[in-house]
């Protein structure tokens, strides 16, 4: 029993008759249940091709994602600094590492013990700036963008609370109340 479309093709001298009949026995045998159908190469590379793909858009939109995240977090932590920030109108400067280099900012005579106890810190504000901000604001930069925060002498103050050893043998010696470096 042959459809219209093959007898088309039988006229046309498209298809033999030979390879026609064994197309419909292959598919009364598969309708039957007698052989399992053999998956046709082509459509076994279209199927792997069209999974590559979509396993390749879904990295690329993780990717982009993470990206978006990154900037708004970077975005959220000038905000707060540009928000946030204590204008200084002093002389003095207070030198701080930043990596391998001493910077500087100028500031107030009363922000010095501030910014020892900890409820000062300085956070880099562009390539080259730096801001004073209120603890409080730097703990919410910190859970963004930790990388921004240069000075925070309260999380030192936590972390260095291991080297008791050191600090009861210094303790001994006085240190000038005048010290400026």
């Amino acid at each position: 029993m042959r459809n219209a479309l093959q007898e088309q093709l039988l006229k046309a001298g498209l298809a033999k008759k030979a390879k026609i009949d064994q197309v419909v026995r292959d598919k009364a045998k598969q309708r039957r249940g007698k052989t399992a159908p053999e998956p046709e190469p082509a459509i076994s590379d279209a199927e792997r091709q069209r999974q590559e793909r979509v396993e390749r858009d879904r990295a690329l939109e993780a990717e982009r994602r993470a990206q978006t995240q990154a900037r708004e977090r970077l975005a959220q932590a000038r905000q707060i600094i540009d928000q946030n920030r204590i204008t200084v109108r002093g002389e003095d400067a207070y030198r701080f590492p930043d990596g391998s280099v001493i910077c500087s900012v100028l500031i107030d005579p009363s922000m010095r013990p501030q910014l020892a106890k900890g409820t000062l810190v300085i956070v880099r504000d562009g390539a080259d700036n730096y801001a004073i901000i209120a603890k409080a604001a730097g703990d919410k930069i910190a859970e963004r963008e930790p990388e921004l925060v240069v000075v925070d002498h309260s999380r030192v103050a936590k972390d260095a609370s291991a080297s008791d050893d050191d600090d009861d043998f210094y303790s001994r010696f006085e240190v000038p109340d005048d010290l400026v470096w």
